[in-house]
């Protein structure tokens, strides 16, 4: 592996990389103010790094709604500061996108290529960052967006319905959004071969297959008593979204096509249900 600085180190898809190349550097917020290119160079100067993978960004999507300032910060700002210091130190610069910079309403599988029209604020902050790095450094970057990313570590929709399964006599999840999960180990092997090897270009990363929230949930219910998760099921109902309204409205179909990624990537693209279960191994 190339020398390799990673922007992150509490969040799910930095810790999966740590794991994967131990030697790689990764800087929290607390070790290097994004926001401030100076800080940036005084930090990644002392590293000199070949490649740099920014696995942080401002992803708290409601609350962009209210905090526009600040998820432009992380998600604009910030980026093109990191690839300006990639484009001007010879750096290949890999940056995670979402599938939230499409509006959700054309009904098959997004390609790299589609029109990008956000319908949030998250979304529109994190195409503004994508935005920067095609202009600062189209010749030596790779985005990759991805879209419904768990781990083992930290939190997200698999731990919650874990837990409020195991808490509540039912539950109530929304089957009207239309996506693929990702276990973010997979996402961390594609990010760390587009750094090693300089794959050029955007492209889309999720696990195969295609489901809602709520046959998420069911599949999480299943293999949770499978494994010894959980002690027993309770009732899972499925609800449309405008039973439960949210500041930022949600993408309601927001597969990413993959074509382009299976032509380019050795990285194995596996099936949600599998990576699933590989996670929930490792809760166990």
């Amino acid at each position: 592996m190339t020398k390799l600085v990673v922007i992150g180190k509490s969040g799910q898809l930095a810790w999966e990389i740590a794991r994967l190349v131990p030697e790689a550097v990764c800087l929290g917020r607390e070790d290097v103010d994004i926001t401030s290119s100076e800080d940036i160079a005084a930090k990644l100067d002392q590293v000199k790094p070949e490649a740099v993978i920014n696995a942080s960004a401002y992803t708290a999507v409601d609350k962009a709604e209210s905090d526009e300032e600040n998820a432009y910060l992380l998600n604009q700002t910030a980026v093109a500061n990191l690839a300006k210091y990639c484009k001007s130190n010879n750096v290949f610069f890999v940056h995670v996108s979402t599938d939230y910079v499409f509006n959700g309403e054309k009904g098959s599988p997004y390609t790299v290529d589609d029109a990008i029209e956000p319908q949030g604020m998250y979304g529109k902050t994190k195409a503004a960052g994508e935005a920067e790095v095609t202009s600062i450094l189209p010749e030596a970057s790779a985005i990759l967006r991805t879209s419904w990313v768990y781990s083992s570590h930290g939190n997200n929709f698999v731990k919650t319905m874990l837990r409020l399964m195991a808490e509540k006599p039912q539950l109530g999840v929304i089957d009207d959004q239309i996506g693929s999960p990702t276990w973010a180990k997979g996402l961390a092997r594609a990010c760390v071969e587009a750094a090693s090897h300089r794959t050029v270009g955007i492209y889309h990363w999720s696990d195969e297959g295609v489901c809602s929230w709520y046959d998420f949930a069911i599949a999480i219910q299943q293999l949770g008593l499978e494994k010894g998760l959980l002690e027993q099921a309770v009732p899972v109902k499925p609800i449309p979204s405008s039973a439960y309204p949210t500041p930022a409205k949600r993408p309601h179909y927001s597969v990413l096509d993959k074509t382009v990624t299976r032509e380019t990537f050795t990285s194995p693209l596996n099936h949600w249900r599998e990576q699933l279960s590989a996670m929930m191994d490792e809760l166990v």
